[in-house]
């Protein structure tokens, strides 16, 4: 099943020592490029996110955004210098003393001196953190692939009914072309008994003439390759891996054939035919943008 490019998904679990959110956002992008927002103090954890992530998403600018809080324990212990705070009221006192002035001060007022109280933190360990980061991180993936799959669904759909109305001109266009050779026929042999003054027209130059110009109207090679390139395009629309590139490529070659076919074209009825696929093939391209 295709995906598409866009997508959301979300994890998050309580252990006893951490409680961990994730969101991914992904959106289009022509190759793997990663974000991530992360407390300071887990940044060490940004590679091993990187690397996780870059397996289950092969293409699409991701952004991931981890939140992760410290609980029990883990969450720290408040330090009281009590040196600090000895020599902060030695020097209220000195200050009162000189200037004769209230010192009076309270508990409160003393703590928040600098660095008087501080919160130290317990170790990481790393190990231990990624072991209960992993699961919530695939969580949030799995969602997010999900709705991938899900956006990636409505996109093949489409693409398959463009590729069939595609079809529907190229059989238009293959119909009309002995119609636009015998009309190039006719103008060219009532061409001749004009300049002739109604003598009868050379038939053999008639048919040379004819020949000649049937070959240079031919677009039975292109209307080929185009078939080609529509059972190619649809035969991606039902694999697993990653197609986005190769149909995008694939378009292209659409693009390629139709021109040429519009370029040789002196009907108007299969010119527009050509205007119809041209349009078609566009929006095709526009949706083979998203594809992962």
């Amino acid at each position: 099943m295709i995906k598409s490019m866009t997508g959301y998904g979300r994890g998050e679990a309580l252990y006893d020592k951490y409680k961990i959110s994730i969101e991914i956002k992904t959106v289009n992008h022509r190759y793997f490029e990663f974000g991530c927002r992360i407390g300071r103090s887990f940044l060490f954890m940004e590679d091993k996110i990187r690397s996780r992530l870059s397996e289950l998403i092969s293409r699409g600018k991701v952004d991931a955004f981890v939140t992760i809080e410290r609980v029990g324990e883990t969450a720290g212990a408040v330090d009281v210098n009590l040196e600090l705070a000895g020599g902060y009221l030695g020097a209220v006192y000195k200050i009162s003393d000189k200037f004769g002035i209230s010192g009076e001060i309270n508990a409160l007022s003393l703590a928040r001196m600098p660095e008087v109280v501080s919160l130290k933190e317990s170790e990481i360990d790393e190990d231990e953190l990624w072991a209960m980061l992993c699961p919530v991180l695939d969580k949030a993936a799995a969602a997010l692939n999900e709705m991938r799959e899900a956006e990636g669904e409505k996109l093949r759909s489409d693409i398959a009914g463009r590729c069939e109305f595609i079809l529907g001109c190229v059989d238009k266009i293959e119909a009309l072309y002995p119609e636009s050779v015998n009309h190039y026929r006719e103008r060219l042999e009532e061409r001749m008994k004009e300049l002739l003054s109604d003598a009868k027209a050379d038939e053999q130059r008639i048919i040379t003439e004819t020949a000649i110009m049937a070959d240079r109207l031919a677009v039975d090679e292109e209307t080929v390759r185009l078939r080609s390139h529509i059972s190619q395009l649809s035969e991606m629309l039902e694999q697993e891996e990653p197609i986005g590139r190769k149909m995008d490529f694939i378009v292209q070659e659409m693009n390629r054939e139709i021109n040429t076919i519009g370029s040789k074209s002196q009907n108007i009825d299969i010119t527009k035919c050509v205007v119809d696929v041209k349009s078609e093939i566009e929006k095709i391209r526009e949706q083979v943008q998203n594809i992962q």
